[in-house]
């Protein structure tokens, strides 16, 4: 099942960067889908994640996961586009690397809560693929204004999303005792991404709605935990 989760995380890379690519996908403000996502994330982070975590012995593991992605965020110079363009229009090795290594990480994380409580792999990856919609929509929109061809941007897009597996695949390898410190270091992953990045983007612009919808986000992960007892 843990590769099931993998795999469904995975293919929404592919997903959401097909969708990016069509003509009728422009109609949609990409700043309150981001928001929304954010929203997701940070109520995964806080309500799943975290009270799993064992934070007074883990606490390095959650500040490692927070400059970890900070670092990558910056050396990949990828975000979110929230507006009608993106800031960067070009995708070198170093970018496609820390990529890799976030999917590989994300696939690792829904695999290790899994084997915490498999519920909590389920949540996890719901996170992850809300977090892919303006990830892998950023990524199709910049490879196509580097001119990439459409089939080349979605065998990337395609091939990004098995290293969701492969670091599922790694997570067997972690001693149970390092578990909750994967853990930690997720859920500062998912604190830089929702508040440090996904956030900032969707708020270039100051919109009440931008305000609402990340409480959307949040309210509709807390609505679902109440109302379908698996999440």
């Amino acid at each position: 099942m843990v590769y099931l989760y993998a795999i469904i995380a995975g293919s929404s890379d592919l997903i959401f960067g097909w969708f990016a690519l069509q003509e009728w996908a422009n109609k949609i403000q990409p700043r309150y889908v981001i928001a929304f996502a954010a929203g997701v994330l940070l109520a995964v982070t806080f309500s799943d994640i975290l009270p799993e975590a064992d934070l007074k012995s883990d606490s390095p593991f959650l500040a490692l996961g927070f400059v970890t992605f900070y670092v990558l965020e910056k050396v990949m110079m990828i975000h979110a586009c929230g507006e009608t363009e993106c800031d960067t229009h070009h995708i070198g090795p170093i970018a496609v690397l820390g990529m890799a290594l976030d999917n590989v990480v994300d696939g690792a994380g829904i695999a290790v809560g899994y084997l915490i409580d498999p519920l909590l792999g389920l949540a996890i990856t719901v996170a992850v693929v809300f977090h892919e919609i303006p990830q892998g929509m950023t990524s199709a929109l910049i490879m196509r204004e580097a001119h990439w061809s459409r089939p080349g941007m979605l065998l990337a897009l395609g091939l990004a999303g098995l290293l969701y597996p492969v670091g599922a695949l790694l997570a067997g390898f972690i001693p149970p005792e390092f578990q909750q410190k994967m853990l930690a270091f997720i859920a500062g992953d998912f604190i830089y991404i929702g508040a440090g990045d996904l956030l900032p983007e969707a708020h270039r612009r100051f919109n009440w709605k931008v305000i609402l919808s990340v409480i959307v986000g949040m309210a509709f992960m807390f609505t679902l935990k109440l109302l379908v007892p698996i999440v």
